[in-house]
């Protein structure tokens, strides 16, 4: 892991940036760990996202209620008429 200050972050993003592609970079301030970057992909993996902007984009499978699930009328804001 590639180990930058806070002072050389702030001084060559650009730097961090490309060594965050090979590897996650770790910033320091005042000699203690602080931050860490990491490229977009590593960052996926990492917490398990997708990566596929249609799987992100996804409905959730549509559900089937049963007339018994709308009986209690909790859905149901209209006035009844009698």
């Amino acid at each position: 892991m590639k180990l930058l200050t806070s002072r050389e972050f702030n001084r060559d993003v650009s730097l961090a940036k490309r060594a965050a592609h090979v590897e996650p970079v770790l910033i320091t301030d005042r000699g203690q760990p602080t931050h860490v970057l990491m490229s977009i992909a590593d960052f996926r993996r990492f917490t398990g996202e997708s990566e596929n902007i249609l799987e992100l984009l996804a409905l959730p499978e549509p559900v089937e209620l049963e007339a018994e699930d709308l009986s209690d009328g909790a859905w149901d804001h209209r006035e009844r008429i009698e």
